[in-house]
């Protein structure tokens, strides 16, 4: 992790109205406005001179460079942001974001696109780019006043592909610890390069790499020569899981699925283990019979019921698997992302027609037949039973809702299919573009980062 090195302009120039950034109070300033600081100001007051505001404007990519994200934060901090705090941390949306933002923030639209107004002029403007523990901060060398100042590079507005990833104008990057258990049914380990994350950050839980990568029954090691570690076998996901110390070295935990619940490897101590590493404040994103972190063993698959109840238990219902059919439904009501969810997915290309996912022949799935729209928030359903495929709530679920930290996702589909023959990246096969599952995944896997709102 670097830091930020880059001052911040600590002296207060031409701090009357025409910089429009304090407010008439009548206190002791006897009716001036406040006085600026910092970077504040270095705000122009546009609108006083009949011109336009000063604005910064760009696009929020992938690590790939090509993917355009939604719902990033984007500002110019008045003072150093800081380091990135480490381990596991109880980010709500309603905290304020570091480094005291001059004149507000935005989050990137559907397109992937900011504007941002009323910000400083002048050289070696910072400005940050960040959701969760994602982080990219840069240095603008000159912002003009009462004009736009687009982001020409690309490359300026990539979240990091690895932990140095700089260009030019980089003056820090972050990324968050994610561990990936592989599976025989599901190959999520691949899903991350396909969004962009270099080679040298996939690596074993004894590398350095901010991706780990765990066996639980799928792809075991690595490709002789791949930079992550040539050759190196995967530590085992059972003994990893069953203990919440070893699940909080990381923000999220990503579990693809095993074609069966293999409940005798995941006992009541792992369940509970990873509910409270959710509740700590990890993110944990679970695909099929990984259900069983959710609603416990099912007997209705399995026909027996074991020593592992639920603990989370209210939040979903579950049946006999049946084929989900062809189109997933993306759903606008329940989901107060929705809406932009759906309209992303139109834009990148994943919906030919707005609110349907096509789903690759084979990995749709359906074990949940419903959700607790009270307790979780349906992302997508089965157009063919209404089941819910995705769906996503907060924890500690008993809790009320401003006093949780941690998110969970499940997906009742194989979301990038299971994995081909050979070793890792062998196994993932030959493709770089994402399907439509995987575009619509790839909108939730940086959601799951973010801060955890209220809402739920």
């Amino acid at each position: 992790m670097r830091t930020l090195v880059a001052g911040f302009a600590v002296i207060c120039f031409g701090c009357g109205p025409s910089h429009g950034n304090g407010d008439d109070d009548g206190d002791a300033n006897h009716g001036h406005p406040d006085a600026c600081v910092g970077l504040q100001c270095q705000v122009v007051n546009c609108g006083a001179m009949n011109m336009p505001s000063t604005t910064i404007s760009g696009t929020v990519f992938a690590p790939n460079g090509t993917l355009p994200l939604y719902g990033i934060n984007v500002y110019v901090p008045n003072t150093d942001p800081g380091p990135m705090p480490t381990g596991l941390t109880c980010a709500r949306c309603s905290d304020p974001l570091p480094g005291n933002p001059v004149s507000g923030s935005v989050q990137t639209d559907e397109m992937g696109h900011f504007t941002l107004s009323d910000i400083p002029v002048g050289t070696n403007i910072p400005l940050v780019i960040t959701t969760g523990k994602w982080r990219r901060i840069i240095t603008i060398p000159q912002v003009n006043q009462c004009t736009d100042n687009p982001i020409a590079s690309a490359a300026d507005t990539t979240l990091p592909k690895s932990a140095d990833d700089m260009t030019p104008a980089t003056k820090s990057v972050d990324m968050p610890k994610i561990a990936i258990t592989t599976g025989s049914a599901d190959s999520l380990e691949c899903l991350v390069r396909r969004l962009g994350i270099a080679d040298k950050e996939i690596t074993t839980s004894a590398g350095t790499g901010h991706i780990h990568l765990y066996n639980g029954n799928g792809v075991a090691k690595f490709d002789t020569g791949f930079p992550g570690g040539s050759g190196q076998s995967f530590a085992s996901a059972t003994p990893f899981w069953a203990s919440a110390n070893n699940l909080k070295a990381y923000d999220i935990v990503i579990l693809s699925c095993e074609g069966d619940q293999n409940a005798i490897n995941k006992p009541q101590g792992a369940l509970d283990a990873m509910k409270a590493y959710a509740d700590m404040g990890g993110r944990v994103f679970a695909s099929h019979w990984h259900n069983i972190w959710i609603g416990g063993a099912s007997w209705a698959s399995f026909g027996v019921f074991t020593q592992t109840p639920a603990v989370w238990s209210s939040i979903a219902m579950w049946g006999l698997e049946s084929g989900a059919g062809p189109i997933d439904l993306i759903d606008e009501a329940s989901n107060p992302k929705g809406a932009s969810f759906a309209t992303w997915m139109v834009n990148v290309m994943g919906s030919t027609t707005r609110d349907q996912i096509p789903l690759v022949s084979g990995t749709e799935r359906s074990t949940a037949t419903g959700v607790d729209m009270n307790k979780a928030e349906r992302w997508t359903y089965a157009q063919s039973s209404n089941h819910p495929q995705n769906f996503q709530f907060t924890t500690s679920n008993e809790m009320p809702a401003d006093s949780r930290c941690g998110k969970v996702v499940f997906s009742d589909m194989h979301v990038s299919g299971g994995p081909g023959n050979g070793d890792y990246p062998t196994s993932c096969g030959p493709a770089t573009t994402l399907t439509p599952q995987e575009k619509a995944l790839a909108f939730m896997f940086f959601d799951i980062a973010s801060c955890v709102s209220v809402i739920q």
